[in-house]
């Protein structure tokens, strides 16, 4: 299995920062940063931070007076996203690990995270520690994506990985997807103790991107191409397969098609 912290390495912050961010991460970054109030009970951290799409619309959502935390378990991402928002004000970057968070006993008034949580192993602790790490009437607010089906692009890259290689488990590409259930959601948050539970699902249409680009982003913005280059097999013959599904579903360039989150706010009530 690629150790995903220390596999977002060579250019792969880069793929994913400029194929998949303007495609769909950037839309829904801005949806998450928005339902932050501008000045929340506290500071803020930010957990899973990736190339810092999120970060960049956190600080601007953010009064200037709120301090502004990003974390994220890739060294290699981390660097990346700094090196990016270098020029921005108010951001503090920390190597991090969701469940053994650095930081004391209810710190923050808010802890975001777009698209991360997913990936946790442990996904109890993590909440447990953004709980820990809460002071009480703080806000955890993160956003998983709904399930496969709705996301017919993720549906069309999973079949021809999986269908590359049949039978194996560490190439199987559903885990993204695999945590849009509602009542999963609130059992986690319930066990975390976590209370005024809001979910909600949000929906968009791709249409800024081509297929090409689209899975670019798939093969080479992920640790996946390590995978697949270990198996000797070419990413650009993996790219090529991914842009021809892509586009017999919604077109070349650009490509449409909907894309569907879940979004999750919760509370330390008690």
């Amino acid at each position: 299995m690629v150790d995903i912290s220390a596999s977002f390495s060579g250019s792969i912050p880069e793929y994913y920062d400029s194929c998949l961010g303007p495609a769909w991460f950037d839309a829904f970054a801005a949806d998450l940063a928005q339902r932050l109030p501008s000045k929340p009970p506290g500071n803020v951290l930010e957990i899973a931070c990736g190339t810092g799409l999120l970060t960049r619309r956190l600080r601007k959502r953010l009064d200037p007076s709120v301090r502004l935390v990003a974390t994220d378990l890739s060294k290699a991402m981390l660097d990346y996203a700094r090196g990016k928002l270098g020029g921005a004000n108010g951001i503090e970057w920390r190597e991090a690990d969701a469940v053994k968070l650095p930081f004391d006993d209810g710190e923050f008034g808010a802890v975001v995270c777009g698209f991360g949580i997913m990936f946790v192993p442990d996904k109890e602790a993590a909440l447990g520690e953004a709980r820990r790490v809460l002071k009480d009437g703080g806000i955890l607010l993160f956003n998983v994506w709904d399930r496969i089906e709705e996301n017919p692009h993720g549906a069309a890259y999973a079949e021809v990985i999986e269908g590359l290689f049949p039978g194996d488990e560490e190439m199987r590409f559903r885990i993204p997807y695999e945590m849009h259930d509602p009542a999963l959601l609130r059992h986690l948050l319930a066990q975390a103790q976590f209370g005024d539970v809001l979910i909600e699902k949000k929906r968009l249409q791709l249409d800024s991107a081509s297929a090409r680009t689209i899975a670019t982003g798939q093969i080479r913005g992920t640790p996946r191409s390590l995978l697949i280059e270990k198996r000797g097999v070419l990413l650009d013959e993996v790219v090529e397969k991914v842009t021809a599904a892509l586009a017999k579903i919604g077109g070349r360039d650009p490509y449409r098609g909907p894309i569907q989150a879940v979004v999750v706010e919760a509370r330390r009530t008690f």
